[in-house]
């Protein structure tokens, strides 16, 4: 992911015609085994993943539809020999590049520099605690934690820009003081922090409730006031109307920063930390969601709305990712705010919000259902109703049946 002063303005894209941000599954191979595993990775590669000309075929298709930004995910994309050619593909269509590997043996400080080489503008790693106790025991691999740090180093030496990833869940939502101070004598330039969906290894009962998601917006909130970095959220889109909600009162009670709810200038590396309420309302506002500004295509060709939301909409190999983008009817009905149902239907900030489709899905069954960990009660919302709702959706615990739209 490119510096933030090189990605057009949430205005300059068309989510109706293609996404902001697009990620590929390179393979479901790696080494690890990590507890919330979306892909529930393995060591060996799937016979059927895209080869090599199928993934430069992809690449054609992502530069022919300008998306900004695109991911090579995994699974762990090392695990893929031609990784590096890969990223030299897109680096010479003018696809901007950003990967994320596992932190393996496979991670060599001779790989990062020839990532660089390769033309590699951002690589994303997870670090998921402050600490080797909390981190090993979350990834599943003793070593793992200085493996991570190591890499972070050896990247700030070639170059790359770093953007940290943290799964939050209740392993380690108290752990976030301790980590934002990691993170600033890390050189980082941005903090990405995912809120669990159960899917894969991702198990229900390590999920926040809706009263502690409140609890990390506010923390999260709190942290961006003072760091030097970006903190972006992803799967928990109502974090966005926490952060408009809290501007709007500071400057309510006129010791706000007038501005900052609304788009704002591209970030500049190097901006002051007085500013980083503005850089974080940016990403906040963007308004990509599943399925809505957002992609992803598995290691064998098929096309989701995200990695946590596995409805099938189609198969690069079979149709052109833009076409099943732009007419999927999965895809269409994600970004159609006025089909979501429950409280985020009536919800005065779906808009910018519209909730995790994702953990809805993993919850209900339903990609359009409320989101199941918001406790944000819209003012044309009814109480009774919300509870009936809740009631409903409590019994539909037991497995979910696969969401269909004709």
């Amino acid at each position: 992911m490119e510096p933030m002063h090189n990605i057009p303005a949430r205005g300059a894209l068309n989510f109706d015609e293609a996404p902001f941000l697009a990620i590929w599954e390179v393979t479901q191979s790696c080494d690890l085994a990590c507890k919330h595993c979306r892909a529930a990775a393995q060591p060996i590669a799937h016979p059927d993943q895209l080869t090599t000309a199928e993934g430069k075929a992809l690449i054609d298709q992502i530069a022919e539809m300008h998306v900004p930004i695109f991911v090579f995910t995994g699974g762990d994309p090392l695990k893929r020999q031609d990784v590096f050619e890969l990223i030299r593909y897109a680096a010479d269509k003018d696809v901007k590049v950003a990967l994320t590997p596992s932190a393996t043996p496979l991670l060599t400080r001779e790989a990062i520099f020839k990532f660089k080489e390769a033309g590699l503008v951002r690589l994303g790693i997870s670090l998921d605690g402050s600490s080797p106790e909390i981190h090993d025991t979350f990834r599943g691999l003793p070593g793992a934690y200085a493996r991570t740090i190591q890499a972070i180093g050896w990247a700030n030496e070639a170059g790359i820009p770093i953007q940290v990833h943290t799964t939050i869940s209740r392993h380690n939502a108290n752990d976030l003081d301790a980590l934002c101070a990691l993170f600033e004598k890390l050189a980082i330039v941005m903090w990405n922090v995912f809120f669990l969906v159960p899917v894969g290894r991702g198990q229900l009962d390590a999920m926040l409730s809706g009263e502690e998601f409140e609890q990390v917006f506010g923390k999260i909130y709190e942290l961006s006031h003072r760091v030097d970095f970006q903190i972006k959220t992803t799967e928990a889109l109502h974090y966005r109307r926490y952060l408009l909600q809290n501007n709007l009162e500071e400057r309510r009670m006129g010791h706000g920063h007038p501005g900052v709810v609304g788009p704002k200038p591209a970030y500049e590396p190097g901006a002051p930390t007085s500013d980083v309420k503005t850089r974080t309302a940016t990403w906040a506002t963007r308004r990509v969601n599943d399925g809505k500004g957002f992609l992803f295509v598995s290691h064998m060709g098929n096309v989701y709305p995200s990695g946590f939301l596995p409805i099938h909409a189609g198969n690069i190999r079979e149709t052109p990712l833009s076409e099943i983008y732009r007419n999927a009817p999965i895809f269409k009905a994600l970004r159609d705010s006025s089909k979501l149902e429950g409280k985020c239907g009536a919800c005065e900030y779906k808009e910018i919000c519209g909730g995790s489709r994702a953990r809805a899905y993993a919850v209900t069954g339903d990609p359009l259902a409320a989101e199941p960990c918001c406790i944000y009660q819209p003012k044309n919302w009814d109480a009774q109703r919300e509870s009936e709702a809740a009631a409903f959706s409590q019994a539909q615990l037991a497995p979910v049946t696969p969401f269909a739209l004709s």
